[in-house]
Protein backbone atom coordinates (compact mmCIF):
# COMPACT_ATOMS: atom_id res chain seq x y z
CA UNK A 1 0.00 0.00 0.00
CA UNK A 2 2.64 2.08 0.82
CA UNK A 3 4.77 1.58 -2.55
CA UNK A 4 1.33 2.37 -4.03
CA UNK A 5 1.00 6.27 -3.17
CA UNK A 6 4.88 6.75 -3.34
CA UNK A 7 4.68 5.76 -6.90
CA UNK A 8 1.87 8.21 -7.36
CA UNK A 9 2.54 10.94 -5.01
CA UNK A 10 4.02 13.17 -7.91
CA UNK A 11 1.00 12.49 -9.78
CA UNK A 12 -1.00 13.77 -6.63
CA UNK A 13 0.66 16.95 -6.09
CA UNK A 14 0.46 18.16 -9.92
CA UNK A 15 -3.36 17.23 -10.05
CA UNK A 16 -3.53 19.27 -6.84
CA UNK A 17 -1.28 22.30 -8.08
CA UNK A 18 -3.30 22.29 -11.05
CA UNK A 19 -6.57 22.20 -9.93
CA UNK A 20 -5.67 25.17 -7.25
CA UNK A 21 -4.56 27.21 -10.38
CA UNK A 22 -7.75 26.47 -12.19
CA UNK A 23 -10.18 27.32 -9.14
CA UNK A 24 -7.86 30.56 -9.07
CA UNK A 25 -8.51 31.57 -12.53
CA UNK A 26 -12.53 30.63 -12.45
CA UNK A 27 -12.40 32.98 -9.25
CA UNK A 28 -11.09 35.98 -10.73
CA UNK A 29 -12.75 35.50 -14.37
CA UNK A 30 -16.09 35.28 -12.09
CA UNK A 31 -15.34 38.94 -10.05
CA UNK A 32 -16.40 42.34 -11.40
CA UNK A 33 -14.13 43.88 -13.23
CA UNK A 34 -13.16 47.43 -10.84
CA UNK A 35 -14.92 50.95 -12.47
CA UNK A 36 -14.38 54.19 -10.89
CA UNK A 37 -17.58 55.85 -9.83
CA UNK A 38 -18.21 59.27 -12.15
CA UNK A 39 -18.30 61.86 -9.22
CA UNK A 40 -21.02 63.84 -9.29
CA UNK A 41 -22.22 67.33 -6.84
CA UNK A 42 -24.90 65.51 -5.27
CA UNK A 43 -22.61 62.69 -4.54
CA UNK A 44 -20.03 64.83 -2.69
CA UNK A 45 -20.05 66.37 1.12
CA UNK A 46 -22.24 69.26 0.55
CA UNK A 47 -19.63 71.68 2.37
CA UNK A 48 -17.24 70.77 -0.72
CA UNK A 49 -19.04 71.80 -3.19
CA UNK A 50 -20.86 75.36 -4.05
CA UNK A 51 -24.48 75.74 -3.00
CA UNK A 52 -25.40 76.42 -6.70
CA UNK A 53 -24.07 72.93 -7.23
CA UNK A 54 -25.81 71.12 -4.71
CA UNK A 55 -28.49 68.63 -6.57
CA UNK A 56 -26.48 68.41 -9.51
CA UNK A 57 -26.84 64.16 -10.69
CA UNK A 58 -25.01 64.16 -13.78
CA UNK A 59 -23.18 66.00 -16.70
CA UNK A 60 -20.58 67.34 -13.96
CA UNK A 61 -17.52 68.80 -15.43
CA UNK A 62 -14.13 70.58 -15.07
CA UNK A 63 -14.57 74.00 -16.17
CA UNK A 64 -12.70 75.37 -18.96
CA UNK A 65 -9.44 77.68 -17.57
CA UNK A 66 -6.51 79.79 -18.72
CA UNK A 67 -3.98 80.14 -15.75
CA UNK A 68 0.15 80.66 -16.59
CA UNK A 69 2.24 77.94 -15.41
CA UNK A 70 6.06 78.15 -13.98
CA UNK A 71 7.23 78.72 -17.08
CA UNK A 72 4.93 82.08 -17.91
CA UNK A 73 3.05 79.58 -20.56
CA UNK A 74 -0.86 79.97 -20.98
CA UNK A 75 -1.94 76.75 -19.59
CA UNK A 76 -6.09 76.06 -20.55
CA UNK A 77 -8.18 72.66 -21.01
CA UNK A 78 -6.38 72.11 -24.30
CA UNK A 79 -3.66 71.07 -22.18
CA UNK A 80 -5.03 68.64 -20.81
CA UNK A 81 -7.19 66.99 -23.93
CA UNK A 82 -7.07 63.62 -23.62
CA UNK A 83 -4.98 63.24 -20.40
CA UNK A 84 -6.03 61.78 -17.31
CA UNK A 85 -4.73 64.10 -14.46
CA UNK A 86 -4.37 64.65 -11.06
CA UNK A 87 -5.30 68.27 -9.54
CA UNK A 88 -4.64 69.80 -6.59
CA UNK A 89 -4.73 72.95 -4.84
CA UNK A 90 -1.13 74.79 -2.46
CA UNK A 91 0.84 77.71 -2.14
CA UNK A 92 4.92 78.01 -2.07
CA UNK A 93 4.82 79.69 1.36
CA UNK A 94 2.60 77.44 2.89
CA UNK A 95 4.93 75.28 6.00
CA UNK A 96 1.58 72.86 7.27
CA UNK A 97 0.22 70.34 4.70
CA UNK A 98 1.68 71.74 1.11
CA UNK A 99 5.32 70.93 2.08
CA UNK A 100 3.92 67.01 2.93
CA UNK A 101 1.31 67.23 -0.63
CA UNK A 102 4.12 68.22 -2.68
CA UNK A 103 6.18 65.81 -1.60
CA UNK A 104 3.48 62.77 -2.26
CA UNK A 105 2.92 64.57 -5.33
CA UNK A 106 5.94 64.12 -6.70
CA UNK A 107 6.18 60.22 -5.88
CA UNK A 108 2.98 60.48 -8.50
CA UNK A 109 4.75 62.22 -10.90
CA UNK A 110 7.81 59.95 -10.43
CA UNK A 111 5.39 56.63 -10.81
CA UNK A 112 3.89 58.46 -14.42
CA UNK A 113 6.41 60.33 -15.68
CA UNK A 114 6.87 57.85 -18.53
CA UNK A 115 3.37 57.91 -19.03
CA UNK A 116 1.84 60.30 -21.79
CA UNK A 117 -1.65 60.08 -21.38
CA UNK A 118 -0.93 60.99 -17.41
CA UNK A 119 -0.32 64.84 -16.18
CA UNK A 120 -0.11 66.57 -12.70
CA UNK A 121 -1.74 69.74 -12.37
CA UNK A 122 -0.95 72.36 -8.87
CA UNK A 123 -3.22 75.52 -8.50
CA UNK A 124 -1.59 78.21 -6.45
CA UNK A 125 -4.04 79.60 -3.52
CA UNK A 126 -2.27 82.70 -2.99
CA UNK A 127 -1.87 83.91 -6.88
CA UNK A 128 -0.47 87.40 -5.83
CA UNK A 129 2.21 85.82 -3.48
CA UNK A 130 2.95 82.87 -6.43
CA UNK A 131 4.19 84.86 -9.04
CA UNK A 132 6.13 83.00 -12.01
CA UNK A 133 9.36 83.29 -10.72
CA UNK A 134 8.18 82.45 -7.62
CA UNK A 135 6.49 79.35 -8.76
CA UNK A 136 9.94 78.40 -10.99
CA UNK A 137 12.22 78.68 -8.14
CA UNK A 138 9.42 76.02 -5.91
CA UNK A 139 9.66 73.72 -9.15
CA UNK A 140 13.38 73.78 -9.46
CA UNK A 141 13.29 72.61 -5.75
CA UNK A 142 10.87 70.24 -5.82
CA UNK A 143 11.72 69.01 -9.12
CA UNK A 144 8.92 69.08 -11.06
CA UNK A 145 9.66 68.12 -14.61
CA UNK A 146 8.11 70.85 -16.68
CA UNK A 147 6.11 68.25 -19.68
CA UNK A 148 4.22 66.49 -16.75
CA UNK A 149 3.29 68.88 -13.79
CA UNK A 150 2.25 72.49 -14.35
CA UNK A 151 2.33 74.91 -11.21
CA UNK A 152 -0.26 77.13 -11.94
CA UNK A 153 -0.92 81.16 -10.38
CA UNK A 154 -3.14 83.88 -12.16
CA UNK A 155 -6.80 85.17 -11.32
CA UNK A 156 -7.71 84.13 -7.09
CA UNK A 157 -11.56 84.20 -8.08
CA UNK A 158 -11.00 81.76 -11.49
CA UNK A 159 -8.77 79.42 -9.40
CA UNK A 160 -11.90 79.52 -6.16
CA UNK A 161 -14.68 78.72 -8.84
CA UNK A 162 -12.57 75.74 -9.76
CA UNK A 163 -11.80 74.22 -6.90
CA UNK A 164 -15.63 74.77 -5.27
CA UNK A 165 -17.29 74.38 -8.54
CA UNK A 166 -15.54 72.37 -10.82
CA UNK A 167 -13.32 69.88 -8.52
CA UNK A 168 -15.54 69.72 -5.29
CA UNK A 169 -12.38 70.08 -3.59
CA UNK A 170 -12.59 72.74 -0.63
CA UNK A 171 -14.45 73.72 2.06
CA UNK A 172 -14.36 77.32 2.79
CA UNK A 173 -17.00 79.40 1.46
CA UNK A 174 -16.44 82.49 -0.45
CA UNK A 175 -16.05 84.03 -3.39
CA UNK A 176 -12.27 84.25 -3.80
CA UNK A 177 -12.36 87.52 -2.70
CA UNK A 178 -8.43 88.56 -1.00
CA UNK A 179 -9.25 87.28 2.25
CA UNK A 180 -10.74 84.47 1.14
CA UNK A 181 -8.45 81.23 1.59
CA UNK A 182 -8.48 78.15 0.12
CA UNK A 183 -6.68 75.20 1.59
CA UNK A 184 -6.90 71.59 1.12
CA UNK A 185 -5.12 68.42 1.40
CA UNK A 186 -7.38 66.58 -1.39
CA UNK A 187 -5.91 65.61 -4.94
CA UNK A 188 -8.54 64.77 -7.31
CA UNK A 189 -8.05 62.63 -10.52
CA UNK A 190 -9.75 63.38 -13.96
CA UNK A 191 -10.59 61.51 -16.66
CA UNK A 192 -10.20 62.50 -20.37
CA UNK A 193 -13.50 63.53 -20.13
CA UNK A 194 -12.70 65.76 -17.51
CA UNK A 195 -15.16 64.52 -14.85
CA UNK A 196 -13.95 63.44 -11.62
CA UNK A 197 -13.16 59.75 -10.39
CA UNK A 198 -11.67 60.28 -7.24
CA UNK A 199 -10.62 61.98 -4.20
CA UNK A 200 -7.64 60.94 -2.05
CA UNK A 201 -5.71 63.04 1.12
CA UNK A 202 -2.89 63.92 -0.62
CA UNK A 203 -0.79 63.81 3.19
CA UNK A 204 -1.54 60.36 3.29
CA UNK A 205 1.30 57.62 1.85
CA UNK A 206 -1.82 55.03 1.72
CA UNK A 207 -4.56 57.51 0.12
CA UNK A 208 -1.28 57.86 -2.39
CA UNK A 209 -0.77 54.06 -3.44
CA UNK A 210 -4.94 53.97 -3.59
CA UNK A 211 -4.44 56.79 -5.85
CA UNK A 212 -2.06 55.14 -8.35
CA UNK A 213 -3.70 52.00 -8.32
CA UNK A 214 -7.13 53.93 -9.88
CA UNK A 215 -4.91 55.80 -12.18
CA UNK A 216 -4.25 52.28 -13.60
CA UNK A 217 -7.64 51.28 -13.53
CA UNK A 218 -9.25 54.09 -15.07
CA UNK A 219 -5.91 53.88 -17.74
CA UNK A 220 -6.98 50.58 -18.29
CA UNK A 221 -10.60 51.43 -18.76
CA UNK A 222 -9.71 53.29 -21.75
CA UNK A 223 -8.19 50.20 -23.76
CA UNK A 224 -11.11 47.94 -23.76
Amino acid sequence: MGSFFAKYKMFGIVMLVLSGVIVYLFYNALQPEKMLPVYQPSMVDKSLVDSTLHYTKKYHKVADFSLVNQNGETITQEDYKDKIYVADFFFTTCLTICPIMTKNMGEVQEAIKNDPNIMLLSHSVTPQIDTVAQLKRYAVEKGVIDSKWNLVTGDKKQIYELARKSYLAVKNDGDGGPFDMIHTENFILVDKEKRIRGFYDGTNREEIDRLLSDIKILEASYKE
